[in-house]
């Protein structure tokens, strides 16, 4: 599988930075500096970011929301297909939807400010028979507005995937073939010639989800 890139926009400025320059960017970025003065500074707001691979999204969030409204926004984003159970793991503690005391769980409803602080790193898992997982980061926190939604400050763009026997643009992606190990983007003309049934392929999107259980893509 070829990977040419993992680039993203900021969302504040418009400029185009690599996907590990990104957290550097939006601490120095005047356009977000500017954004925020104008606002009350009464609650504490998070810069996260989640990646896999060439995946990657930095956002806010505001002190006051839970951890399962990051479950429900990575979902709506990059993940949900078939309703799969998730967690996060957290210095060691797993947070679920519905904890179940025997694993020692705990509840995704706990506020943020309860959990993040600046530096904190940990993950995020989605489906655990073909699980999806995402390396999170609070990468800093700031005085701001008290927000209801979560604010997206930058997503990658799609990266550039080849064909993985002629070397073109791929567009589909053989669950039949990735299952044996073997290699499993094609273009459009390479996966029909594939040995496979169609209903084996999914299609290249942007998202880590791509080419698991069913997913087609949430965009």
């Amino acid at each position: 599988m070829t990977r040419l890139n993992s680039i993203g926009q900021c969302n504040l400025c418009k400029k185009t930075v690599s996907g590990t320059a990104m957290s550097k960017h939006l601490e120095s970025c005047e356009e977000r500096k500017k954004a925020n003065e104008n606002e009350i500074k009464q609650n504490r707001i998070f810069l996260l970011r989640a990646s896999a691979g060439p995946f990657f999204v930095y956002f806010e969030i505001d002190e006051s929301l839970a951890l399962k409204n990051i479950d429900n926004f990575l979902r709506h984003l990059w993940l949900e297909c078939c309703g799969h159970l998730s967690a996060f793991t957290i210095r060691g503690i797993s947070y679920s939807l519905h904890p179940q005391s025997e694993y020692e769980d705990r509840s995704m409803n706990i506020p943020v400010k309860h959990i993040l602080k600046s530096g904190l790193e940990f993950k995020h898992e989605y489906d655990f028979g073909t699980t999806t997982e995402l390396n999170m980061k609070c990468i800093s926190e700031r005085q701001g507005e008290h927000r209801k939604e979560i604010d997206i400050l930058s997503r990658n763009n799609m990266p550039e995937f080849n064909c993985d026997k002629c070397g073109k643009p791929a567009k589909e992606i053989c669950q039949e073939c990735i299952g044996m190990g073997e290699e499993g983007l094609f273009c459009e003309s390479c996966a029909k010639e594939n040995e496979h049934d169609e209903e084996m392929f999914l299609p290249v999107v942007n998202s880590p989800r791509m080419g698991m259980c069913g997913y087609t893509g949430n965009d």
